[in-house]
């Protein structure tokens, strides 16, 4: 059949188990299947032309890829650093390159002038409220679900789609058969098989931490330049924000920092458990708040962690494009202005430790020094502390005797 005559649906594809069964299950329904590759960063550049081949030989009309390395950081990453977010104090959202995703993928509908756009997401997870809302928040499209609608029939989502591909002849790459496996400039995050039952995960789930075996001999030694808030430069070397998280991936990966295993609560009830790890995100974060603690005030830096709460609760649960979430980066960038330095971490393994941190800016008084010496008398330091604890000591006095 013509393609020409069909109706043309934009898929976003990443060439894993559930999106591969998407474009054959669209293909079968007599759509014109566009697949879409948005890179995110994380992936080696033969990785991603097998994405391309593996979509055309399921049946795709046409492959695109698009670049959203610079917006994730952008977009995502300068606001998260600002934020120090991370969902239970955990978890700093890798998930989120699923909005930008969306949003390209959106574009190439009005390219191609259709209305139609589909994503690999079930029903069970976080990620089709992602998907589903930015696609309402950024226009007006009609949402096309293959996997989720694969519920409709009992049984195992994934088993049934390894089966029914196999079954036309389709090889499953046996990784992503049993995991489920998304890699970006922020990390890796994995899910499935063993993960989800809550048992310990396979030595192969960890993809860039490498394990404490291979740890090198030296301590590793990075300094991290921040201007307004900003990652520019590593060891004084001015570089772009993906590069330099490339780079911070790399170096503390080679330590076996950023493993994690987080367990959150999916919002349509479930608990979901998942492996990941961000060696570069957990250093830029590190750094950041090393800096903005010694820069800001204590006023500021209080009001920082309600601020990460409600920013990590819109971001992780889909209201990428909630105004509420522009109105909170505003207050971030205003509060960045003075977060300007270089913070030195340090890796022994396993871990690391923000141990310098140089700035024009510290909130410092050089004639007070904490533990050293101050420019105020005791009899002044009493007063204070006796007026600050004026009522709880009031308190105590008048139900003492109750």
């Amino acid at each position: 059949m013509n393609t020409d005559t069909k109706t043309p649906i934009v898929l976003a594809f990443s060439g894993g188990l559930d999106t591969s069964y998407c474009v054959v299950e669209l293909c079968a329904q007599g759509y014109d299947v566009h697949t879409v590759f948005v890179d995110t960063g994380g992936l080696a550049a033969q990785e991603v032309s097998w994405i391309e081949q593996r979509a055309l030989s399921l049946g795709a009309s046409k492959h695109h890829l698009m670049d959203a390395s610079q917006l994730i950081w952008d977009e995502f990453v300068v606001p998260l650093v600002w934020s120090q977010s991370r969902m239970l104090g955990e978890y700093p959202m890798l998930c989120s390159d699923r909005y930008l995703i969306v949003r390209l993928s959106l574009q190439l509908c009005d390219e191609l002038g259709t209305r139609h756009f589909a994503h690999g997401c079930t029903g069970m997870g976080n990620d089709q409220l992602r998907f589903d809302q930015t696609v309402r928040s950024v226009g007006d499209y009609e949402i096309h679900a293959p996997v989720r609608d694969l519920q409709k029939q009992p049984g195992n989502i994934r088993d049934i789609e390894i089966g029914f591909l196999k079954n036309i002849g389709v090889s499953v790459p046996e990784k992503t058969g049993k995991y489920s496996i998304n890699e970006n400039l922020l990390g890796v995050t994995i899910s499935g098989s063993e993960i989800d039952e809550f048992d310990v995960p396979g030595a192969e789930t960890w993809q860039i931490s490498r394990p404490r075996a291979e740890w090198p001999e030296q301590p590793l030694r990075v300094s991290i330049r921040f201007e307004k808030g900003i990652a520019v430069a590593l060891n004084s070397q001015e570089m772009a924000g993906p590069k330099i998280l490339q780079q911070l991936n790399t170096w503390f990966g080679r330590y076996g920092v950023g493993r994690h295993i987080y367990t959150g609560d999916v919002t349509i009830g479930l608990k979901g458990r998942i492996v990941f790890e961000c060696p570069g995100i957990d250093a830029l974060l590190l750094a950041h708040q090393a800096l903005e603690d010694c820069v800001n005030t204590r006023l500021q830096n209080q009001f920082r962690h309600q601020v990460a709460q409600r920013w990590a609760e819109l971001v992780y649960t889909g209201f990428f494009y909630e105004p509420h979430k522009q109105d909170l980066e505003a207050y971030l960038a205003s509060s960045q202005s003075f977060v300007t330095g270089t913070v030195t971490l340090e890796s022994t393994g396993g871990s690391m430790h923000a141990i310098a941190v140089e700035s024009d800016f510290i909130v410092q008084d050089p004639d007070a020094v904490y533990a050293q010496r101050c420019n105020w008398s005791p009899t002044e330091a009493e007063g204070f502390i006796k007026l600050l604890g004026q009522s709880s000591t009031s308190a105590m006095r008048v139900r003492g005797k109750a």
